[in-house]
Formats: structure tokens, sequence, C-alpha cells
């Protein structure tokens, strides 16, 4: 394994990269250059922004592990640094041989990603066997040794700026060897495209649904009552669903006006809710739920925008 990263060439290896990327072109180039640079990042940003995309595409070219944690309260060190087997320690006593390595072992040992969700939802105890990993690029485990790091080995944190339900507030010694880049939600023709690409819809039909799925979507980031709204993904189901509602009830989305527009209007509510209503928050002070805010955003779209474009 090569366990340098490919300094000879980040532009070609930045080009290889955007191909297997979509709308990411300017944080993909900020995240490349940190982690190129040796350095450990926080992507700071709403769910289904393409954090996990860019990390992989990233991991993939320079041919290393990336390595998946969920940052929660039961992130213990133990769990992260690994533990002796309990059975064989009965037998054998403590050793090197019976220990399992954990996720930041493994990362350092294979020079891997260690790519940390939720960050600010772990430990602070366990951020700290975190700080001795990316200050010294190794970890002492007693009864095992001293255990260093291949040189591609990088801490990746993520943080939801919108959830603050759980979390904890960062040390000044994590943001100090962390660096940040703040990730928003792609444009609208970038999110389209990701749907047409994740969706497999093609044609008129496909294109219709695509772009009324992603401006359902992006409108829930925007109403007044919501806290967060949907990610892109949201768009993807919805999409996807709608292709499947309108199959079973013989609509033609690409032909769908008049009489069979309402159908296709309703079809297309029955798909927000299934693929949108469990991904929207609504605000705590917001008299409103979910299946409101999602009927008045509908109605904009399929009710008030076509009243608006027709003639007189």
């Amino acid at each position: 394994m090569n366990t340098d990263p490919p300094q000879t060439s980040l532009a070609a290896s930045r080009a290889r990269i955007l191909g297997r990327v979509v709308g990411r072109r300017h944080e993909l180039e900020l995240t490349l250059a940190a982690v190129a640079a040796g350095r450990d990042i926080v992507l700071e940003g709403p769910p289904g922004t393409s954090k996990t995309t860019m990390l992989t595409a990233i991991t993939q070219e320079w041919g290393i592990p990336l390595l998946f944690v969920e940052g929660n309260a039961d992130l213990t060190p133990a769990k992260l640094v690994g533990h002796h087997n309990p059975a064989r320690v009965l037998r054998e006593d403590y050793s090197p041989d019976n220990f399992v390595a954990g996720p930041l072992l493994e990362a350092m040992q294979q020079g891997g990603f260690l790519y940390i969700e939720e960050f600010n939802r772990a430990p602070e105890d366990t951020l700290n066997t975190l700080l001795t990993a990316m200050a010294e690029r190794s970890i002492t485990v007693p009864r095992v040794g001293r255990i260093g790091a291949l040189p591609t080995f990088r801490v990746i944190a993520s943080m939801n700026p919108f959830d603050n339900v759980g979390t904890t507030r960062l040390s000044t010694s994590v943001h100090d060897r962390m660096n940040r880049l703040a990730v928003s939600y792609q444009d609208e023709p970038a999110e389209i495209e990701i749907v047409e690409l994740r969706s497999g819809l093609e044609g008129d039909g496909g294109r219709r649904i695509v772009a009324d799925a992603v401006a359902v979507t992006r409108a829930t980031r925007q109403h007044e009552d919501v806290r967060q709204g949907s990610s892109v993904r949201g768009a993807i189901d919805a999409a996807m669903i709608a292709a499947q509602l309108a199959e079973m009830r013989g609509i033609d989305p690409a032909t769908a006006e008049g009489d069979a527009g309402e159908g296709y209007a309703a079809m297309f509510y029955d798909a927000m809710i299934v693929a949108l209503s469990g991904r929207i928050h609504v605000d705590d002070a917001a008299e409103s739920t979910p299946e409101a805010v999602l009927r008045e955003i509908w109605e904009d779209r399929f009710i008030l925008e076509p009243h608006r474009a027709a003639p007189g």
C-alpha cells in the first residue's frame, strides 16, 4: 500500500475525484488540500450535503480505507481504541495478541481516514483520546504498547449545526487541533443532477418528477415553521416513490395536464408525505405538523404556481 498522500499531482487527483462528486468543487478542493497537508478537519453542515461522498472519493483515490464511527454517548475510549478479548484473557492473561483493535487503531495502522459522524455527541474523555492520536500520531495502549499511525491517517469529523439536542460544546483543545469547513446545501442544478443520477429517472416524465422533487425538498429548508428541512436524500426518495406511484396509477408525468394533471399533483403529494414527513423537523414553538407544512409547500408548487402561469 502507498502510505504517502499523492503530493506530486494533487491537481490530477482533484480532477479524478471531481468525476465522482456532484456540485462540490470548492469544498472538495479545500478538504483535499487540508488532508494532503496532513491535517485533520471538521466538516460542519446538515446531513445529505455530500460530506461522506467527498471523503469516499478521496480515500478511493488514495487507495486507503474510510472507517465510520457514530458519535454518541456510548462511544467510550475502549470502543474507539479497542479491548482485550475477555475469553482469551481468562485463558491466557493480557497480551498484545488478544487485543482487538477498535476503529481508531485500525485507521492508524492501515493509514485510513477515521470518520466520526455527530462528533459533538461523543463524550469528552473519548475526544481526549482522539486529541492524543491527532497531536502525536501515535497512542499508547496499556498492556499492548505504543501504536504509531501511517502517514495517511487522518481524523475527519462531521457536525450538524442545526441539531443541538444531546450535543456538547467542543473544547478549545479540540478546536485548536482541527481545521473546519462549513458545508452547505448544493444549489438547485446540482441537486437536480444528483437526483437524476441516484434515481435513474429519464425522459420528459422523469425530468418533471425530478424537478418537482427537488423544488419541494428545497422548500422545506425555507419554511418558517421548520427548524431543519430535508436533505437531497428526501428529494431522491420522493422522486423514486412518485415514479412508482405514477406507474401504479397509470399516470404519465410527461403529459399529465388538466384533469390528469390533478391526478399527478395528488400522486406527488402522497410521495411527499412518505419521503419527507420524517425528514423535516418542525420548530418546537410552531403550532404545526410535518404534514401541514408539506401540504402548504405542495399547494404552492402544484396549485398556486400553475395558476400564476396560466393565461390571464
